[in-house]
């Protein structure tokens, strides 16, 4: 065990994870569908594991499928890994009052758990942990179901008796950083449309939804995703046209609109010809970006008549977007040295 003066800190990557086999899909619909914080079914907590089964089964058939067309599982844990590898490298290279930093990674469905970085950082010697989400934006379905599940997960005797020293950086929707390396990727994609056309090219932002009752509960995630449309057309100072959707959505509730299926659709029937999809809400690829915008968007687009479609690449190991993130950390650690972290 290190002395206190020689323990690395710990900086925790917490994302949801995705079936990275097909194998895997059972079991994480089941957790998925179990979280209240996403969705809340019938007969209260006691029964919703059961119901969680159940529609995991009713589902698994259709979720296979989608699946089996990105190649038989999501590749986000090991985008992930790369991630924290990554940002790991670039915070030891920064002058950081705290010392040396080791990253870990955790998921709010499969495993890597949190348990299981847990037990990897005290082996470690670990005393101090500052977790940060990959969600940017904050909500009660991700960011929310990580923070109760985080301090669950604290509250083990096995943890508890250690006492770490914890803080979190939650949400960073218009950190600089953050946004430059989004721009990036939208004037990249740009570049590759027709010169005579990629003015007139629609910029289609689109997030994942979020059922409607949360936002009108006071969930502030519709506000964190204005934050980085307004960044990012602030910077990108482009004549074309923008608009932002949302997407995945699922089960019979009422979600927040409008949908990024209708809104190709839409644009198709009044004529656009060049079409740039962006993903603002997701920062490693996975289900949403490689099956839904790919295959089943770009399919809509060709049935309504676009003629040029494309998706800005995600974010996943850009460089900026490392370096944002490392600038978070580092910025959170020397305002924790000055008393100024929560």
């Amino acid at each position: 065990m290190e002395s206190a003066n020689d323990a690395p800190v710990g900086v925790l990557l917490f994302n949801l994870g995705g079936p990275g086999s097909l194998a895997d899909i059972q079991p994480f619909l089941v957790e998925l569908f179990s979280d209240r914080e996403i969705i809340q079914l019938p007969f209260g907590a006691v029964l919703q594991p059961l119901f969680a089964r159940l529609i995991a089964r009713a589902r698994g058939p259709a979720v296979r499928r989608n699946y089996e067309a990105i190649g038989g599982g999501s590749p986000q844990l090991r985008i992930t890994g790369a991630q924290a590898s990554a940002l790991e490298a670039r915070l030891n290279q920064m002058p950081l009052s705290a010392g040396r930093v080791r990253v870990y990674v955790a998921m709010r469905y499969l495993r890597p758990s949190i348990d299981d970085a847990l037990s990897e950082m005290a082996a470690a010697g670990v005393r101090r942990i500052v977790t940060l989400t990959l969600f940017p934006h904050w909500s009660r379905a991700t960011t929310g179901s990580w923070h109760k599940a985080f301090q669950t997960a604290l509250g083990n005797p096995r943890w508890a008796q250690r006492r770490f020293a914890v803080s979190h950086i939650d949400r960073y929707p218009d950190d600089p950083g953050y946004l430059d390396a989004l721009t990036g990727r939208v004037r990249e994609a740009l570049a590759a449309f027709p010169p005579a056309s990629r003015d007139r090219a629609v910029i289609l932002f689109s997030a994942h939804g979020l059922p409607k009752k949360m936002v009108d509960a006071g969930d502030p995630y519709v506000e964190d995703i204005e934050r980085t449309r307004q960044g990012l057309v602030e910077r990108l100072r482009a004549p074309n046209p923008v608009l932002l959707g949302y997407q995945s959505r699922s089960g019979p509730v009422r979600w927040i609109g409008p949908d990024t299926a209708a809104l190709v659709r839409e644009l198709g029937a009044k004529g656009v010809k060049d079409l740039l999809v962006v993903p603002i809400s997701f920062v490693s690829d996975h289900i949403e970006t490689l099956y839904e915008i790919d295959i089943l968007f770009a399919g809509i687009a060709r049935e309504a008549g676009i003629e040029h479609y494309r998706r800005a690449d995600t974010l996943n190991l850009d460089p900026g977007f490392v370096d944002a993130l490392a600038r978070l950390v580092a910025r959170h650690l020397e305002e924790d040295a000055a008393g100024g972290a929560s």
